[in-house]
């Protein structure tokens, strides 16, 4: 990265300096939540981050030298080389920082042949480190928002394997058949659609969820279904999260979705962030839901002109359920 404002723009901030270990690391940090936005549910990425000094004209006064980071959700990987000043010109440790980046996209996608580096014996050092994350670890760095989600599922897709994701928001407190139900009828609409479940461990009204609690909740999504946890509550966030993605939620949700009193009461302001989240590639699809003892559906929601084709609904022939988590949990606690 040559341009010091490019780097100032992928970090949010002027690093304390360009070339060294916490840079390099940053770097990886951002490349790897660009990848989860970018990426289908289940798909595993990593985020590759490279700074170095390396020979050029007129000579560098100090050490020629890189730092290579890759961060995966589970773990990453540090790779710090001296070269031997003098002893290559620039191509020569061009290639041989390439050699070291290729080393390190092969270790993490766990390929089983070592890339061999060709280094000088006893002037250049290569210092390798590897920190693995506990899923407590991830949390934290979820809670704090230095990464933006955290995939959970046993199941891995690949690129070619769908072309849309379909993603169910919600609690999940308890995960019932009416949610799979639900996910299930969407996609049935969405050639293609890659099921999602998404859980924000940060809500708008209520606390953030604690470590327990999301732990608790993603146990349940074990058995080949694709759980994303992430640290946004409002959909215009969801959708920078998930890009060309088709969101699921009942009547209920459509009509906070698009009050203009959660909008400082301006309907112009509600059509722009609905605008904004279709300029992303987002639309929604709108099952039945009880609301207030009244059974809503699309057509009871007031939906401007300017987004009507951003909303579709659900036939009740495909989906109706009266199942809630609110009721599951009282019946469980009357059993209890």
């Amino acid at each position: 990265m040559y341009s010091r404002a490019s780097m100032v723009q992928l970090l949010g901030k002027v690093p304390t300096q360009s070339v060294c270990r916490e840079t390099a690391d940053e770097i990886a940090l951002e490349a790897y939540n660009r990848a989860l936005e970018l990426s289908m549910p289940g798909m595993q990425v990593a985020g590759i981050g490279f700074t170095g000094v390396l020979a050029s004209i007129p000579p560098k006064r100090g050490d020629h030298r890189c730092f290579v980071s890759a961060r995966t959700q589970n773990g990453l990987w540090q790779y710090d080389l001296t070269l031997a000043k003098g002893h290559r010109d620039r191509y020569g440790e061009d290639y041989l920082t390439s050699c070291l980046l290729v080393k390190t996209l092969a270790n993490v996608c766990g390929t089983i042949d070592d890339i061999p580096l060709d280094l000088k014996e006893g002037i250049e050092k290569l210092r390798e480190t590897k920190l693995v994350y506990s899923e407590e670890e991830q949390l934290q760095q979820l809670l704090s928002g230095k990464i933006c989600m955290i995939n959970f599922s046993d199941r891995v897709n690949s690129p070619t394997s769908g072309t849309r994701r379909v993603v169910l928001s919600g609690s999940f407190n308890p995960l019932h058949d009416g949610h799979v139900k639900l996910l299930d009828a969407a996609c049935s609409l969405r050639e293609g659609g890659l099921p999602c479940y998404e859980l924000s461990a940060i809500n708008a009204d209520k606390p953030p969820l604690g470590l327990t609690d999301i732990k608790e909740r993603s146990n349940q999504f074990r058995s080949g279904n694709t759980l994303v946890v992430t640290n946004q509550p409002y959909f215009f966030k969801k959708a920078e999260l998930f890009p060309d993605s088709t969101f699921v939620v009942g009547a209920d949700t459509a009509l906070r979705l698009l009050d203009p009193k959660y909008y400082g009461n301006s309907k112009v302001r509600m059509v722009e962030v609905m605008l904004g989240i279709r300029k992303l590639g987002c639309d929604f699809l709108v099952a039945g839901r009880k609301v207030d003892e009244a059974f809503k559906v699309l057509a009871d929601v007031e939906v401007p002109t300017e987004v009507e084709g951003m909303f579709q609904e659900i036939p009740l022939s495909l989906f109706q359920s009266d199942l809630s988590s609110t009721q599951l949990r009282a019946q469980a606690r009357q059993q209890g």
